[in-house]
């Protein structure tokens, strides 16, 4: 895959190795900078020894909570983040064999797709289609009408995650980002 998202060449190689890494770190994106956000799992397989989802699932949740908040935290709220973390792998556990890579292998669509990813807990309609746009524009994996339920976010530009592939591109997106709050702010 070669993923350069959080800056840091282990972080990356653990989010290239393990399909629900990158779930993860997509899922752990929200209220925290995503090069954080997405050296979460490699933090959770530092300290727990596994990213297989049914052994997270499996986890006693104070113990699994306690070492997301272990410094550096696994994310800015371990606690709620944690637990999101163990219901994902349940889900991912019991619904895709423990194979996070199925929810984007076995889509019949890219309306099927961005389902799936929506079905997921702290996946809404916007992360959703950026982590659509992310599996098409890094992974290549494009099933048909990828396009049209990921929208702008397929297009050329720096507008996420999707678009990330090293450090000048990260700054690119977060300046996006800024000037679109100023103009949501600006209203």
């Amino acid at each position: 895959m070669g993923l350069h998202i959080t800056g840091d060449a282990a972080a990356d190689a653990v989010l290239d190795d393990h399909p629900f890494a990158l779930l993860a770190g997509m899922m752990l994106d929200q209220q925290y900078p995503m090069e954080h956000a997405f050296r979460g799992p490699a933090k959770v397989l530092e300290r727990f020894g596994s990213l297989e989802p049914g052994d997270l699932a499996a986890a006693d949740p104070e113990e699994f909570a306690a070492l997301a908040a272990t410094t550096p935290a696994v994310h800015r709220f371990p606690g709620s983040m944690a637990a999101r973390l163990q219901e994902l792998g349940r889900i991912v556990a019991e619904t895709y064999g423990g194979d996070a890579a199925r929810i984007w292998t076995e889509a019949a669509d890219g309306r099927d797709l961005l389902r799936r990813v929506m079905a997921l807990p702290g996946f809404g309609k916007q992360k959703a289609q950026i982590f659509v746009a992310l599996l098409a524009k890094q992974l290549q994996v494009r099933p048909d009408g990828w396009e049209a339920v990921v929208g702008d976010y397929a297009l050329e530009g720096y507008r996420s995650v999707a678009d990330v592939v090293d450090e000048e591109s990260l700054q690119r997106v977060r300046e996006f980002k800024k000037q679109k709050k100023a103009a949501a702010k600006a209203g």
